[in-house]
C-alpha cells in the first residue's frame, strides 16, 4: 500500500513535468532536499540509491533541480538488469550503466543552462528501479553558496535561495535538511533556510552528514536528542564516502558497511544504533512520505477536480481552434452578435444586472428623463420679455392700432419659441447613439473578439459607420417634427386656452388686484371709470399723457419741442414702462403663449422618441444583420479576419496542456482510496 500511495504522487509529478516549475497547478507532496554546497548532499542520495550516479565537481555542480523517484521492484529471474535509470525527457529509454545517468544528467543540464555556472528551475525528472531500494520521491536542489566563483553568476546567491524557496515554501513539501556535523549547527545553510519557511519545524528533517570527522571528544547526542534546534521529524546522523573514497572508487556497498560498523561501535551512539544511518534514513523517509500523502490525498484529489475545472472553462472562452471554415465561423459570429444586440436591447438578456441599468433601460431613461425634463425646463419666456411681446404686438400692428390682441405677433413669438426644441431633440438623438455605442462595446468585450482581434476591429468599424449612417435620416425626421410644429399654428387645438377665455382670466386677475374706492360719507363704492375687457377707456376720456408705449419718446421734450414735432429717431425703443391696457394685452397674449406651448411640448416628448426609435433603434436591429453579412461575410479576406491574436494562440496551447495533465492527475487518483 505504502508503495502504491507514493508511486501514484510519482504519476502525478510525471503528468505534471512537462508544465514547468513555476506553473504546476498541484502542491504535490514530496521531499525536498537543502544544503551548503559542501554539506554531502549528493553523497547522501547516493548512499539511498546504493549507486555512484551524480555528477561531481567543483562549485555549482546542481544547476538545475533534480526530480528522483526511487522505485522498488523486486529481482527478476530473466537476463534483464535488476536496476535501471529512466528519464522523463527520453522515454522508454533504459540506463542501466549508471555512469551513463551521470553524463546525461550533465547533457541535459547544459542544454538549458550552458557550460557556465548558472542555474535553472526546470527540473529533470529521474526514476530509478531497484530492488535495494524504498520507494521515495526526492527532490536534488542546487547546493547553497555565499561568494561567486570562477563564471559564477554575480547574484548566484540571490537566484538559489529564489529557487530553492519556491521549493521548500509550498505546504505539502518536506523538507530534507542537510548539514555537516562539524560545522556549528546555528550556522547551517539549509536548517536556515528551512526556518524561514517552517518555523515550528513540523516539516523539516535533519541530516547530520559526516559524524565520522567530529573532533575527538564530540559528538552529535545533544542535537539528535532535540536541545539545541529542534525538529518535530528529528535528525538523523550518517557517513558518506570522503573525497578519497570517491577518488578511489570505494564501493558504495564498503562505505554502508563503514557507517554500520562506525554507528555500532561508537560509545556515542551504539545504543540507539539502529536509528542512525542511511538506511534507516531511507526508511523513515520513505514513512514520512507515505504518511503525508494519505492526509494530504484527499485535498490533492479535489483540489484537481477544481483546478480542472477552472482551466475547461477557460480553454472554452478562448475557443476551439478548429470550429470548422472560415465563413461559418464569421456567419455564426454575425448571428451571435445581432442576436445579442436585440437581446440587450429589449431587456432579455439571462445576465440582467441588480446593480445598475444596462441596454434598453438606459435608452428609456434618455427618452422619460433626460429629454422629457430637458423640454419642460424650455420656458418661453426667458429669453422673450413683456416689452419685447408689445414691440412685436405694435409692429404686426402695422400703421394702425391694433383693435384686438394680434394674431399675428402671437403666432410670430411661438413659431420663434418652437424652434427652440431644436438642440434638446438632437441631443436627445446623441445620446441614444451614445447608448447603442456603449451596447457595441459591451458586446465586443466577449471572449470570441478578444481571440479575433481584426474581426473585433472591422466589426467595431462597420457597425459604427452604419449607426453614423442612420443618424442622418434621423436627425432629420426630428427637425421635420420641429419644423411641422413651428410651421403651422393649431389654435382649433381642444387643449388650447382660447383668447375669449384668456381675456376673461386676465380681466378677473386685475380686477382683483384693484383696490375698491368707498364713498367716506355713505361708506358705499364709488362708481369705477368702465373699461372694455382689455382695459381700454372708453371714448372720450384721456388716459395720462406720458403713460403708454412712447413714453420714453415724449418723456423728456418739453411743450415746445413737441409742437416742433421733430423726426423720430433712427432707433425707435419701446418704453418699459406699459399702460393698462399695454400690460392686460400682453398677459393675454403670455397665456395663449404658455398655452399652446405647453401643447407642443407633449407632443415634442411623445414624438421625438417615437422619430429616434423607427429611424436608429429600431432600424439598427432590423438592418443590423444586412449590413454585417454585406460588409464582412461577404469579403474575399474571411482569413485575414480570424487571425488570431498571439496572446490567444500561445495561452491555449498553455491551457491545452494545462487540462491534458490534469486530466491525467484525475485518471490517476480516481482510483485511490
Amino acid at each position: 500500500m505504502d508503495q502504491h500511495l507514493i508511486s501514484t504522487v510519482n504519476r502525478l509529478q510525471d503528468a505534471f513535468a512537462t508544465l514547468g516549475p513555476t506553473t504546476n497547478p498541484i502542491d504535490l507532496p514530496q521531499i525536498t532536499v537543502v544544503g551548503s554546497q559542501s554539506s554531502g548532499k549528493s553523497s547522501v542520495l547516493e548512499n539511498i540509491v546504493g549507486r555512484d550516479f551524480l555528477p561531481r565537481g567543483t562549485g555549482i555542480v546542481t544547476r538545475r533541480p533534480l526530480v528522483l523517484q526511487l522505485i522498488n521492484r523486486p529481482k527478476s529471474d530473466n537476463d534483464e538488469a535488476d536496476e535501471w535509470g529512466e528519464f522523463l525527457h527520453l522515454p522508454n529509454q533504459k540506463f542501466t550503466d549508471f555512469g551513463k545517468i551521470r553524463e546525461e544528467i550533465v547533457r541535459e543540464t547544459e542544454s538549458k543552462t550552458g557550460k557556465n555556472a548558472g542555474i535553472s528551475p526546470n527540473p529533470i525528472n529521474l526514476r530509478i528501479f531497484s530492488p535495494n531500494v524504498l520507494t521515495l520521491t526526492l527532490v536534488d536542489l542546487p547546493g547553497l553558496t555565499k561568494v561567486p566563483v570562477g563564471d559564477q553568476p554575480k547574484d548566484i546567491e540571490r537566484q538559489i535561495k529564489e529557487m530553492v524557496l519556491k521549493f521548500i515554501t509550498k505546504p505539502n513539501a518536506i523538507i530534507l535538511a542537510v548539514t555537516a556535523a562539524n560545522t556549528d549547527l546555528a550556522n547551517s545553510d539549509g536548517l536556515k533556510l528551512a526556518r524561514e519557511t517552517d518555523p515550528e519545524g513540523t516539516r523539516t528533517i535533519g541530516v547530520l552528514t559526516k559524524v565520522d570527522l567530529m573532533d575527538q571528544g564530540t559528538d552529535v547526542v545533544d542535537i539528535l536528542a532535540g536541545r539545541v534546534i529542534p525538529l518535530r521529524l528529528g535528525y538523523v546522523p550518517v557517513i558518506n564516502r570522503g573525497q578519497r573514497d570517491i577518488e578511489q572508487n570505494k564501493a558504495i556497498t564498503s562505505a554502508l558497511e563503514h557507517e554500520r560498523e562506525f554507528f555500532e561501535n561508537h560509545p556515542s551512539y551504539r545504543a540507539k544504533a539502529q536509528y542512525c544511518g542511511t538506511p534507516f534514513l531511507a526508511r523513515k523517509l520513505n514513512m514520512i512520505l507515505m504518511h503525508h500523502i494519505k492526509a494530504t490525498l484527499p485535498d490533492i484529489k479535489a483540489r484537481i477536480q477544481s483546478t480542472l475545472s477552472k482551466y475547461q472553462m477557460e480553454l472554452a472562452q478562448l475557443g476551439d481552434s478548429s470550429l470548422g471554415t472560415p465563413s461559418n465561423i464569421i456567419l455564426n459570429v454575425i448571428t451571435e452578435f445581432c442576436n445579442e444586440y436585440r437581446t440587450i436591447l429589449d431587456g432579455n438578456s439571462q445576465e440582467l444586472s441588480s446593480l445598475e441599468l444596462s441596454g434598453g433601460a438606459r435608452i428609456s431613461f434618455v427618452f422619460h428623463e433626460l429629454y422629457s425634463n430637458g423640454v419642460k425646463a424650455v420656458d418661453p419666456f426667458d429669453q422673450v420679455k413683456d416689452v419685447d411681446i408689445r414691440t412685436i404686438l405694435y409692429n404686426s400692428s402695422g400703421s394702425s392700432p391694433a383693435l384686438f390682441v394680434g394674431t399675428t405677433a402671437f403666432e410670430v413669438i411661438v413659431k420663434q419659441q418652437i424652434r427652440r426644441f431644436e438642440d434638446p431633440s438632437l441631443k436627445c438623438v446623441t445620446l441614444v447613439y451614445d447608448e447603442l455605442v456603449r451596447i457595441l462595446s459591451q458586446i465586443l468585450q466577449k471572449p470570441v473578439f478578444k481571440r479575433y482581434p481584426v474581426l473585433k476591429d472591422k466589426l467595431l468599424h462597420v457597425v459604427i459607420g452604419f449607426f453614423k449612417q442612420a443618424l442622418v435620416p434621423t436627425n432629420k425626421l426630428v427637425l421635420d417634427i420641429v419644423s411641422m410644429e413651428s410651421s403651422y399654428i393649431n389654435t382649433g387645438h381642444p387643449d388650447f386656452l382660447n383668447g375669449h377665455r384668456a381675456m376673461a382670466i386676465v380681466n378677473e386677475k386685475m380686477n382683483a388686484q384693484k383696490p375698491v374706492q368707498v364713498d367716506p360719507k355713505t361708506g358705499k363704492p364709488l362708481p369705477q371709470v368702465q373699461k372694455d375687457n382689455l382695459g381700454a377707456v372708453p371714448i372720450g376720456m384721456n388716459p395720462d399723457e406720458n403713460g403708454g408705449f412712447f413714453n420714453s419718446f415724449f418723456a423728456t421734450k418739453n411743450k415746445k419741442k413737441m409742437a416742433a414735432m421733430e423726426a423720430p429717431p433712427a432707433v425707435l425703443k419701446a418704453s418699459g414702462v406699459l399702460s393698462e391696457r399695454e400690460a392686460a394685452e400682453t398677459e393675454v397674449i403670455k397665456l395663449l403663449i404658455q398655452s399652446y406651448f405647453n401643447i407642443v411640448k407633449r407632443t415634442m416628448i411623445d414624438m421625438v422618441p417615437k422619430a429616434v426609435m423607427l429611424n436608429l433603434v429600431s432600424y439598427s436591429k432590423d438592418e443590423m444583420q444586412r449590413e454585417l453579412l454585406e460588409k464582412l461575410y461577404r469579403s474575399d479576406s474571411l482569413e485575414d479576419l480570424l487571425r488570431e491574436n498571439d496572446f490567444t494562440v500561445n495561452r491555449r496551447k498553455e491551457v491545452q496542456k494545462m487540462v491534458d495533465s490534469l486530466q491525467t492527475a484525475s485518471e490517476i487518483v480516481a482510483g485511490v482510496n
